[in-house]
């Protein structure tokens, strides 16, 4: 089943709620279950990554309760049991990266898998890192399949990572750490880190749950053996899913309430670059704000100049290569729309392609983030047709209920 975009030919107006924050939903699950005592969470996202972490934590003897459809009720024992199969996490990178490092507590083998594409994610340096604590964590490929054998121990020390290619490694690390035996200090190879912003979540969730972590300096981190205590605590709603809104917004000259007056997460920042469309600058540097590049990139498709997105590598191992994924589905729109530059994307964006007809059916590549962002150029281009809509189910199951909401008509295609 595919969705053509009927444009709307209005501007946009409304009210959207924007799901749970992914990103602080699966962190604050896990460290939930690494608790001790009842936790409740509220305002969370349920989705299939959400599904995916809860699942797995099951398996391993945490008691996960969902008693409406924003809310889960974790019941953590300061441990993790051997799960009785394989760990099948799909193309959950949240879930793969947290638990690949919580598993380290598990007293025997654990073995974390995933669908064909998890399979090319890269997870060796958090592997590595591990092995630097003691731990036996192995990945024959270098991406999942990974098993980890554990004795439900963690000695203190101090381990470096490389956190070029994904932030989450750090994230991952860190949230073990103040399960340790002794002090864990956490450093960065290099210094080096894909989205900082994203350590802050972490930082800020372990400190919700009792944990103690600070910085020592701009690389390095310090966490005490505090452990976690279960507690009660509010998810964000997603800036990532926010940034859908804003864009529709400035595509269509309308004004969309999402409720928020604030959000701690860094794809945030874009909303400062949509409020200057059809302007937008130059040069964007989309490294501390990832998942908001398919958004800004398809909304730079129509600015008055074109837009170069730099920093934004990382985004060839997320659910696909999301730059060679924009460049060849902007360039179906109109050829030469989008490019690769090396690990740079540019966008020879035109007010011209509003109010077209350019037939194009949209290849999603089973990737949440291109399908939902795609669907942004069929508010004002006639004949855009998005490919595997239900995959939005990965962060955003309501997102189609969300624009239908707003007036936006779609029709089902083969």
């Amino acid at each position: 089943m595919a969705l053509r975009v009927i444009p709307p030919r209005r501007p946009l107006r409304g009210r959207v709620t924007p799901p749970g924050s992914k990103s602080i939903t699966n962190r604050m699950l896990l460290l939930a279950a690494l608790a001790t005592g009842e936790s409740r969470l509220t305002g969370a996202l349920k989705s299939d990554d959400t599904a995916r972490m809860a699942t797995a934590l099951r398996a391993m003897g945490v008691g996960i309760d969902e008693p409406d459809p924003t809310g889960f009720v974790v019941r953590g024992h300061g441990r993790l049991a051997v799960p009785d199969a394989p760990l099948e996490l799909g193309n959950a990178g949240t879930a793969m990266r947290f638990l690949a490092a919580a598993c380290a507590l598990v007293p025997g083998r654990v073995v974390l898998d995933g669908d064909a594409h998890m399979r090319t994610r890269p997870i060796a340096p958090l592997l590595a890192a591990l092995g630097q604590l003691g731990v036996r964590a192995h990945a024959a490929t270098g991406c999942p399949p990974v098993r980890i054998e554990g004795d439900g121990r963690l000695a203190g020390g101090r381990v470096v990572v490389d956190g070029g290619l994904s932030s989450q490694y750090v994230s991952a690390l860190l949230m073990l750490a103040a399960c340790g035996e002794a002090p864990i200090e956490v450093a960065l190879a290099g210094g080096g880190i894909g989205a900082r912003g994203y350590i802050d979540l972490t930082l800020a969730a372990m400190r919700r749950f009792g944990a103690a972590p600070h910085a020592v300096d701009e690389a390095c981190w310090l966490v005490p053996p505090t452990g976690y205590r279960g507690t009660q605590a509010l998810v964000e709603p997603d800036a990532s899913a926010a940034t859908y809104f804003w864009a529709a917004s400035a595509l269509t000259g309308g004004a969309i309430d999402l409720g928020v007056e604030a959000f701690t997460q860094p794809d945030a920042m874009a909303a400062s670059l949509i409020a200057r469309f059809p302007d937008m600058p130059p040069i964007i540097d989309g490294a501390q704000m990832q998942d908001a590049v398919p958004t800004l990139a398809v909304l730079a498709a129509f600015n008055r100049t074109p837009v170069r997105f730099t920093g934004i590598a990382n985004l060839r191992v997320k659910e696909c290569d999301r730059v060679r994924a924009l460049a060849t589905q902007l360039s179906r729109i109109r050829t030469g729309l989008g490019c690769e530059l090396g690990d740079d994307l540019l966008v020879d964006g035109s007010p011209s392609l509003a109010s077209q007809c350019l037939p194009t059916r949209i290849e999603t590549y089973r990737d949440h983030r291109i399908a939902m962002s795609f669907a942004l150029a069929g508010l004002v281009v006639d004949g855009i047709t998005i490919l595997d809509p239900g995959c939005v189910a990965k962060t955003f199951p309501g997102y189609w209920d969300a624009l239908r909401g707003l007036g936006v008509d779609f029709m089902e295609t083969a």
